[in-house]
């Protein structure tokens, strides 16, 4: 009997400090796990949205002007007249095309990359010219 009162107390106390650490730290691993993968595919995701958008801003805006124009648009004229006459649309507030990072799109003609027509690019995620893996800049085809 007084076995049988034993074990009605103790479960009765509920979970002991050690019991309920163990859980929390737990917890803590598996949102650390999501955490790094959500973190993770959030960044190729960006990465995949510029160079989606570079493709457009180069097939849509910048080929579709020269079809219509009969030449591209210059390095000073920039993305900023194919906005102004309707080839693309801002997707900021501002009138601008900006990366997923915040930066604008850069245009120049003649190209760096491609020295006999025009580069659409973006730095990428770094900010910064050049790069390499992630962080490499993004230029259309």
């Amino acid at each position: 009997m007084s076995n049988h009162r034993t074990l009605r107390r103790a479960a009765a106390r509920g979970m002991t400090l050690i019991e309920i650490m163990v859980v929390l730290v737990i917890i803590g691993l598996v949102m650390a796990v999501v955490a790094v993968n959500v973190v993770e595919r959030q960044k190729k995701a960006e990465i995949m949205k510029a160079k989606a958008d570079v493709q457009n801003i180069a097939s849509q805006g910048v080929d579709a002007y020269r079809s219509m124009k009969g030449r591209y648009p210059t390095t000073e004229e920039g993305l900023r007249i194919l906005v102004q006459e309707g080839f693309l649309k801002p997707n900021q507030a501002d009138g601008t095309l900006k990366d997923p990072w915040g930066k604008e799109y850069i245009y120049l003609y003649p190209g760096a990359v491609h020295s006999d027509s025009y580069d659409v690019k973006s730095f990428g995620p770094d900010g910064q010219a050049g790069g390499d893996g992630d962080n490499a800049d993004i230029v259309n085809y």
